[in-house]
C-alpha cells in the first residue's frame, strides 16, 4: 500500500511540473548549413530527413550559376560512420547526375552541378532514410 501511494504521489507531482511547463521534453538537435559548398553559396531550400537524422541543404552561387547539395546530419545522429549520400541533376537530365556517396559520420557532399536556367533534382540520404525533392528552384 506504501509503494502504491508513493507511485501514485510521484506520478501526481510529475503531472504538476509538465502543466506548469517546468519539465519539458528536449527538443530534436536540427542539422544546420555548415558552409561545405564553400563561399558565394547561399541555401536556397532544405528538406528534413525522416526520423530527424538531418537536412539536405540546397544552395546556389548566383555569380556561376552553380548548385551545390550536401546532406548534414543533426547533431544527436552524428559522430559515427554510416551510409550516406548526396544527389544533385538538372530536373529530368539523367547525364547530369552528380552524387557522393560513402560512410560518414557528419555529411556527404558537396556535390556541385551546372543549373543556370534550369530547374534541379536534389536528394539526400541517411542510414535507409531518403529525402527528394524534384524540379524546384527552376530560374
Amino acid at each position: 500500500m506504501r509503494t502504491l501511494k508513493k507511485t501514485l504521489a510521484t506520478a501526481a507531482a510529475t503531472l504538476t511540473l509538465l502543466a506548469a511547463g517546468v519539465v519539458t521534453a528536449s527538443p530534436a538537435s536540427a542539422a544546420a548549413y555548415n558552409g561545405a559548398c564553400g563561399s558565394g553559396y547561399s541555401v536556397v531550400n532544405s528538406a528534413p530527413v525522416r526520423f530527424d537524422l538531418g537536412t539536405v541543404f540546397l544552395t546556389y552561387n548566383s555569380s556561376n550559376g552553380y548548385n551545390c547539395v550536401v546532406t548534414v546530419r543533426s547533431a544527436d545522429s552524428e559522430g559515427f560512420a554510416m551510409p550516406m549520400s548526396a544527389g544533385l541533376r538538372r530536373a529530368g537530365d539523367a547525364s547530369s547526375f552528380k552524387s557522393d556517396t560513402g560512410e560518414y559520420s557528419y555529411y556527404a557532399g558537396p556535390v556541385y552541378v551546372y543549373a543556370s536556367g534550369s530547374c534541379v533534382d536534389w536528394r539526400g540520404v541517411i542510414g535507409n532514410q531518403a529525402t527528394e525533392r524534384y524540379a524546384t528552384n527552376c530560374g
